[in-house]
């Protein structure tokens, strides 16, 4: 089944995706923020299907750099719930596509840390999986 989302819904998904790397590497400012966003990055860069296709667009994702990372959870984590909620209503194998994707730029995001994520880290990842969940 293709999903058709409007230009504004594209949007907001980029914002979901790639703010959620985003707060990962927000989380860990004391540690490895920039090795957070590529690894990030890179994941969400090899996603396959609709979504893959609207994340590979070059348009330029606008507020992902707030004055704090509060700033910035409070456009992403909605984002996130709002996102799975209209992909789910369109087809919902394309919202459990997205939150696989989600699950694999998390995990990249955060694999190259010696033993536990950080507190930070690990409170963050739990924020955006409660959201994801949330739609």
């Amino acid at each position: 089944m293709a999903i058709t989302l409007t230009d504004q819904e594209k949007i907001t998904l980029r914002t979901a995706a790639y703010g959620a790397v985003t707060l990962l590497a927000a989380a860990d400012a004391a540690g490895s923020p920039h090795k957070i966003a590529t690894q990030g990055s890179i994941a969400l860069a090899t996603a396959t299907g609709p979504v893959g296709h609207i994340l590979a667009e070059r348009t330029k994702i606008e507020n992902l750099d707030g004055k704090s990372t509060a700033d910035i959870a409070d456009r992403v984590l909605p984002a996130l719930t709002e996102t799975v909620g209209v992909l789910k209503k369109q087809d919902p194998a394309e919202a459990d596509n997205f939150r696989s994707i989600l699950t694999v730029a998390i995990e990249s995001a955060t694999q190259n840390r010696k033993g536990q994520p950080s507190p930070t880290v690990a409170e963050m990842t739990r924020k955006i999986n409660e959201a994801l969940d949330a739609g």
